[in-house]
């Protein structure tokens, strides 16, 4: 089983905000994750990004891929 690192959309419509997760590759974008990793809040100034970087790393050493939108993310707030 592949495992990717994603984004979940929650929040109203037009007031998203995302869930750091992660989840099988074949999961549907709000499907059930296996491990919740932080959240990502674009609607404020500046944005809001909250990660548990020790679950994060956890996950990278075990093979688990991001998508390009969570790879900015890390390397931005982990320093990657």
């Amino acid at each position: 089983m592949a495992v990717k690192l994603k984004l979940t959309r929650m929040g109203s419509k037009k007031k998203p905000f995302y869930r750091i997760v992660a989840a099988a590759d074949e999961t549907r974008r709000d499907g059930r994750p296996l491990e919740y990793l932080g959240y990502y809040n674009p609607m404020t100034k500046p944005p809001q990004i909250k990660l548990e970087q020790e679950k994060i790393k956890v996950w990278l050493e075990r093979g688990a891929t991001p998508t390009d939108t969570v790879n900015s993310i890390l390397k931005k707030h982990m320093g990657q």
